[in-house]
């Protein structure tokens, strides 16, 4: 059997870190309120020269380094972005050129914050099917450009940066405990649309738009369906809670991360979490997660790592791979 195995991690954030304290510079909010209700300290900010392809691009390469390879080896790029840098074409294609690529199946995925869960999916089918051999698969973000800065429970919720993982088809027909991803499991429920989105489109307004969040409703969501799916994905991989190693989740708020893991009985130290730092980055929180926690030397050979998200839509999803 074919498994698609993870081997390279890399992130990239833009330069600009901005505190609670000086957000509050500008929003009629205080680190005291942030730090509460989220956990949150620190985001990074794009500047105007940083966008969703250049810090993808960045974060791709790091994973490339990190697998050992050449960008000319990889055959597929699969990128998840709620803000890519042009309506079309799609991200993974610039950050292909930027690459120096001059020829891999590219293309992007929207599923918002579950947006890296859908893609590593995707990547993940392809790569088992035969048609490919080495992917990079992407969550990036610049959502500094979607928010509204006068809207104090959003804007001081999210963050930019991106990560990548390189994945590589390899056979594990003679291992007794397989690399690689053991099992997924996505959702999407469209009825909650109007719970997250962002209000502008082309097809709509001819506009960009803001984002748009009531808090409390996509908390009691999230907390429901995050714990429900990593239950699936791990029946799906025929383990258990017990032989989870790490849960990296998606970085929305430390209350979610914290409730998540009681709904499963999980260890509070089991659970990697970089929102303190990141804030959301949506699409992005999950690979920088990892990457933090691949680099620091947390996750190991042989680790049971479970990744799970839910975002906009709604859509949610969770992986189970082992390391």
């Amino acid at each position: 059997m074919i498994r698609a195995v993870v081997t390279g991690t890399g992130s990239a954030l833009p330069a600009n870190r901005v505190s609670n304290a000086e957000l509050a510079e500008r929003v009629d909010t205080s680190d005291e309120w942030i730090v509460e209700r989220t956990g949150i300290r620190f985001r990074h900010i794009a500047a105007e020269h940083e966008t969703t392809s250049t810090l993808a691009t960045d974060a791709a390469r790091a994973a490339i380094v990190a697998a050992g390879l050449e960008p000319k080896q990889i055959d597929l790029i699969v990128l998840a972005t709620a803000t890519p840098d042009q309506t079309f074409p799609a991200t993974a294609t610039k950050v292909q050129a930027a690459l120096g690529i001059d020829d891999c199946v590219a293309f992007d995925v929207a599923a918002v914050c579950s947006g890296f869960l859908y893609a590593v999916q995707v990547a993940d089918s392809m790569l088992r099917a035969g048609v490919h051999r080495r992917a990079l698969v992407i969550g990036a973000e610049t959502f500094s450009r979607i928010l509204d800065w006068e809207d104090r429970t959003t804007c001081v919720l999210f963050g930019d940066g991106a990560g990548a993982i390189v994945l590589e088809a390899q056979d594990d027909e003679a291992a007794e405990r397989p690399r690689g991803i053991l099992s997924t499991r996505l959702h999407a429920d469209g009825r909650h649309n109007q719970l997250l989105y962002v209000d502008g489109g082309p097809s709509t307004t001819g506009t960009v738009g803001k984002l748009r969040m009531k808090g409390k409703e996509v908390f009691r969501h999230a907390v429901v369906n995050l714990a429900a799916v990593m239950g699936e994905s791990l029946d799906l991989a025929g383990l258990t809670p017990a032989d989870v190693d790490w849960v990296v989740p998606h970085q929305a708020n430390a209350r979610i991360l914290d409730a998540t893991a009681r709904k499963l009985n999980l260890a509070p130290e089991k659970v990697v979490v970089t929102v303190d730092r990141h804030a959301n980055t949506s699409a992005a929180s999950v690979p920088l997660a990892l990457d933090v926690a691949v680099k620091d030397g947390r996750i190991k050979r042989g680790d049971i790592v479970v990744l799970e998200a839910m975002g906009g839509g709604f859509t949610w999803g969770a992986a189970v791979v082992r390391w």
